[in-house]
């Protein structure tokens, strides 16, 4: 059975590449990152920051398109959480040349930083090298690289899997 390597293919989700944690190209932590947005507010008695209007983040290969993304820091302003919500909230990012890119989109994409857990919320699928993981919830642990998808009474999880081809194996860990 074809695998799908679910901690690199997830690994990319949302911010992920802000923390030090990111699994996608080395290059890509390296690079600036690059946020646009129609408002932007930031709160210094809550730590709140938050972006709304067609914001688009890139940094290297990783580029998210949310209509809003709220960001929640630390005294230190160090992220602890970040959260893009749109219709949907889309990301891409190659994961490596080998593996190719990996695309994701939901209603709402979470990265915990502080439990490393990755969610993705709403008519959420995540998709690389023509293997697909869909459903109604899907959350990713960086940490333990535990992977849960939930589905609903309207929408069941699925997965695909493409044909086997021996040159090019995709993996599940």
């Amino acid at each position: 059975m074809p695998k799908i390597n679910l901690k690199n293919t997830l690994s990319f989700i949302l911010l992920a590449s802000l923390s030090s944690a990111v699994l996608a190209l080395p290059s890509d932590s390296k690079q600036p990152i690059r946020l646009l947005a129609d408002k932007a507010t930031y709160r210094q008695s809550t730590g709140v920051t938050q972006y709304s209007g067609n914001v688009i983040i890139t940094q290297g290969t990783l580029k998210i398109n949310a209509d809003s993304i709220t960001l929640n820091l630390s005294k230190k302003r160090s992220i602890n959480t970040a959260i893009a919500k749109g219709r949907p909230a889309r990301m891409e990012q190659v994961i490596s040349k080998a593996k190719g890119k990996v695309q994701g989109r939901a209603s709402s994409i979470e990265y915990n930083n502080l439990t490393g857990i990755i969610t993705l919320s709403g008519n959420a699928k995540l998709t690389q090298n023509g293997a697909s993981f869909a459903g109604e919830k899907i959350r990713y642990s960086l940490k333990a690289g535990d992977v849960e998808a939930l589905g609903n009474k309207q929408r069941r999880v699925e997965l695909i899997f493409p044909p086997n081809d021996r040159s090019n194996p995709v993996s599940i860990r």
